[in-house]
């Protein structure tokens, strides 16, 4: 069987284990009924996820143009604290960043091969979650809007990592034991002054499970340098597809890339 069309990130639905499905120019296919095939996948072109031109990815799914125009490639998408919304200040689209900026958003803590604090829109949870191969989650606060969110992040950040280290999420397997409570408990005093209102001291830790085996020896597959890459779908973890011999593509790094997928 073979299917073209123009990746995006993979679309998730929490389950027992989590179910994943490929957007290929917005049909889907379930993955986890592809575990123990064969898969080659090949790039043929690119197609920017705004514009929707031809032109070569530079990053986010987006052309160099878009990345650098686009309201939702915006600094305040990686940086929630440089958000501007709440104060009517435009950078981009001021309507596109009330959209995004201005709803209720969620500070957390995440298990993904190590503890990090995150923000995320509370409309992304636990999409967010799993995307990031978080096998425990725990909102630690929930603001009113991005820019509280990023205040509280940039605080938390001087004493918790705020990255993923992809491999370590890979090696880690979905029985750990890390006590979040414990970890939340520790750092409740460090949020901001002005921020204290936003603790959530009741929720609780959501356990995460993926199709998937720990990878101790990653290669990363990139379609972009190779071209083309085959083998036996083996697990399926955040946004990565792992095969038989740790060889791992991270579908959210092709977003824009136009993909041939031919299934043995």
């Amino acid at each position: 069987m073979k299917l073209s069309g123009q990746v995006k990130k993979m679309s998730t639905v929490l389950a027992e284990p989590v179910q994943y499905y490929l957007n290929l120019s917005g049909n889907l296919l379930c993955i986890n009924q592809l575990l123990e095939r064969e898969i080659l996948i090949k790039h043929i072109g690119y197609q920017c996820l705004n514009c929707g031109e031809s032109k070569e990815i530079f990053s986010m799914g987006f052309c160099k143009q878009c990345f650098f125009e686009s309201p939702y490639a915006g600094e305040s998408i990686i940086r929630p604290e440089l958000s501007t919304a709440h104060l009517g200040i435009e950078d981009r689209d001021l309507a596109v960043e009330k959209e995004i900026q201005l709803q209720p958003h969620i500070v957390y803590l995440a298990h993904t091969g190590g503890v990090k604090v995150g923000v995320t829109r509370e409309s992304q949870t636990p999409t967010r979650w799993i995307d990031q191969g978080a096998t425990l989650a725990l909102p630690i606060a929930r603001t009113n809007n991005r820019y509280e969110a990023g205040i509280i992040e940039v605080e938390l950040k001087k004493h918790l990592s705020d990255k993923t280290n992809y491999r370590k999420m890979l090696a880690e397997g979905n029985n750990d034991e890390t006590d979040l409570y414990a970890v939340r408990e520790k750092i409740k005093d460090l949020l901001p002054k002005d921020s204290q209102k936003f603790y959530l001291a009741n929720s609780e830790v959501l356990s995460i499970h993926f199709p998937h085996q720990p990878v101790e020896k990653v290669t990363t597959i990139s379609l972009e340098k190779q071209g083309e890459f085959g083998g036996i779908l083996k697990g399926i973890k955040g946004q990565y597809l792992i095969f038989e011999g740790g060889g791992v593509i991270n579908i959210r790094n092709h977003e824009g890339f136009v993909i041939e997928i031919d299934i043995h």
